[in-house]
């Protein structure tokens, strides 16, 4: 591990946390392509989880709530566990860079509707019959392409969720997402002790960007915070298909 591969996954660690930080979400979707583009998909994967549950676990303390929304979303975190571990199957049999760049043209799509339907809401009746399926799918679409955010973001947007049980409920899923995907990727033999400690190290620079982006969230106005949100989602969406090209 040379000076200039720390120096990229330290430079991209700090990017994508002070992003979530502003955001509440997007970290490995953004962290991954600045390292897998440089440096492989197959590197980038596990040198991200670290970093990733760090900055999920320092956000979940400081909105707050979290026993109310795990009660609230449990069979979506459920769900997306399980997706996960069969996404990581498909990851080591399968050419994954199509579905990367699937991904990353839903990603833009959506994000262009959902700027143009400020609105949207999710029936009442629909969030716990929709709550596994958004996460079944989200886990395995994350298991294959590293992409946390596909449908649980736009399932969760519609539900009109305050800003702190938003970014509580969706790095809840992260979270338990990046534990499952370490499990995987050690099975696989992706992950080592070597990118273990990189990854480690990372979580100064991950919580440097978090202090930083976190108190610029908190005086932003609701729709401001959704706008960004989006273009958020839509600019991993172009950072997906770049890595796949």
């Amino acid at each position: 591990m040379d000076i200039t591969v720390a120096a990229i996954a330290g430079g991209a660690f700090f990017f994508a946390a002070f992003a979530k930080g502003i955001t509440g979400m997007g970290f490995a979707t953004t962290c991954l392509p600045l390292i897998a583009l440089p440096l492989g998909l197959e590197f980038a994967l596990p040198l991200v989880l670290v970093p990733s549950v760090a900055s999920n676990i320092i956000l979940q303390v400081e909105v707050g709530h979290f026993r109310e929304t795990m009660c609230r979303f449990w069979s979506m975190v459920l769900a997306a566990m399980i997706g996960v571990a069969i996404g990581i199957y498909l990851l080591s049999v399968l050419e994954t860079r199509i579905a990367s760049a699937l991904l990353g043209v839903v990603l833009i799509v959506y994000g262009v509707f959902a700027l143009r339907t400020p609105d949207m809401r999710l029936p009442p009746h629909m969030e716990k019959p929709l709550a596994p399926l958004a996460g079944l799918t989200t886990g395995l679409i994350n298991g294959m392409t590293g992409s946390q955010l596909m449908p649980v973001l736009p399932y969760l947007m519609a539900l009109k969720l305050d800003r702190e049980r938003f970014v509580q409920a969706i790095n809840c899923s992260f979270t338990a997402s990046s534990l499952v995907m370490a499990a995987g990727l050690s099975q696989i033999g992706l992950m080592d002790w070597e990118t273990v400690l990189v990854s480690i190290l990372g979580i100064v620079p991950v919580w440097l960007g978090l202090k930083l982006g976190s108190p610029v969230r908190q005086k932003i106005s609701p729709d401001l915070f959704r706008t960004l949100v989006i273009l958020m989602l839509m600019a991993s969406g172009v950072l997906l298909m770049v890595r796949a090209v």
